[in-house]
């Protein structure tokens, strides 16, 4: 069985997730680390950029124009960026496991607000607001302006003291099915308005949805070869799925067992089994969420122990410098745009030298302009604005 250091898994980051060396387009910097984090606007272009430099007109057109790269909800309730062929494999299992979750909580918070069939209330609000998307797209303002009863209160999720609008909820269902997609985007790029759209209608084709036991293994055959070598734990963490679905689909996936350096069991793409290592530095200015920080649950071989100065009580990570596949500090946003490197433990000159570099060039991408995040990383806080990517 095949040992891999910590260091070939460092190396692996910066050639298979494109941060060593830029993939070839939007759409091959999305490949590169199986789907893209999408929760707040920004990610995506954020993340497509490190590892393309791709300008956002480009990443623009890959999400709206050639829709070669679509938002859809799936594993852990997260947003993510993926290339049209792996939505199948999404909807058929992580994004099905997050509708029945989110169907059932409606359900029962629609009960709690009075009403007396709650499955039977979500099913036809979902079948209005479908029809209404179909007929014309719309923001979610838009369609409970629209379908009168999208505006029905009812329990707040996680909050049955607090009465709310259901109509987002609704259209989350809708989203996790796959039956609808985050189109068009009616706010900048930076802030997420999507207007919510008819999967067939966006595509021009329903792109289909794989049953659950091969729509996980397609998902875990992509992040071994992105993300492996990987535990067990990880996947089961990356997944938000279940032990049993993913031991059935490392067997499905054939996938190869390794130790970690600490004598851990891992996992391996069946064609990946021969050491991979980079022969050069480099150095990357990462997105909150992005999919490298966010690829493991156990972190220590690129995080160290700057979790807490870097990730939120949830486990969410806010932005991140990295040098030769470790993760050595954060970043900001001045109020003009200008991007400032803090690093969290000493750097050499080189790599303070590469990152201020990196800082450089993403000031010029922004070009002026500032996002804010929600996930501003404990480090910083109250030392710049909310501006922050």
């Amino acid at each position: 069985m095949r040992k891999v250091t910590d260091d070939e898994r460092r190396d692996r980051i910066g050639l298979r997730h494109a941060l060593a060396t830029a993939a070839t387009g939007v759409e091959a910097a999305v490949r590169a680390v199986t789907c893209l984090h999408a929760t707040e606007a920004s990610s995506s272009y954020l993340s497509a950029y490190a590892r393309s430099r791709a300008d956002r007109e480009s990443i623009s057109d890959a999400l709206f124009g050639q829709r070669t790269v679509v938002r859809q909800l799936a594993m852990r309730r997260t947003v993510f960026a993926f290339p049209v062929d792996l939505l199948a494999a999404a909807r058929g299992s992580a994004s099905a496991r997050v509708t029945r979750q989110l169907t059932a909580r409606l359900a029962k918070d629609a009960e709690l607000a009075g009403i007396d069939d709650g499955p039977a209330w979500v099913d036809n609000r979902c079948a209005e607001a479908l029809e209404a998307i179909r007929e014309e797209p719309g923001t979610t303002a838009q369609l409970r302006a629209r379908v009168p009863e999208l505006n029905t209160r009812i329990a707040a999720e996680g909050r049955p003291a607090v009465l709310a609008p259901a109509g987002s909820r609704v259209l989350s269902v809708l989203a996790a099915s796959g039956s609808v997609v985050r189109g068009n985007n009616a706010g900048r790029w930076q802030v997420s308005r999507p207007v919510w759209t008819d999967i067939q209608q966006w595509l021009g084709e329903d792109p289909g949805v794989l049953d659950e036991r091969e729509g996980y293994r397609e998902l875990v055959r992509r992040w071994l070869w992105s993300f492996g070598p990987g535990t067990e734990d990880d996947l089961v963490w990356w997944l938000g799925a279940t032990k049993t679905a993913v031991r059935r689909a490392l067997d499905d996936v054939g996938a190869a067992p390794a130790l970690l350096e600490d004598g851990t069991p891992a996992w391996l793409h069946p064609d990946d089994e021969e050491e991979v290592r980079l022969d050069r530095d480099w150095a990357a200015l990462l997105p909150a969420l992005d999919p490298t920080t966010m690829g493991w649950r156990h972190r220590d071989f690129y995080l160290g122990g700057h979790g807490p100065q870097l990730f939120d009580g949830a486990g969410n990570a806010g932005p991140t410098a990295w040098w030769n596949g470790r993760i050595v500090g954060t970043w900001t946003q001045q109020p003009d745009g200008t991007v400032e490197v803090v690093p969290v433990e000493p750097v050499p000159v080189a790599a303070a030298a590469a990152l201020e570099e990196e800082a450089a060039k993403l000031t010029a991408w922004f070009d002026g302009d500032v996002v804010a995040t929600g996930y501003l990383p404990p480090v910083v806080r109250g030392r710049v604005s909310r501006g922050s990517a």
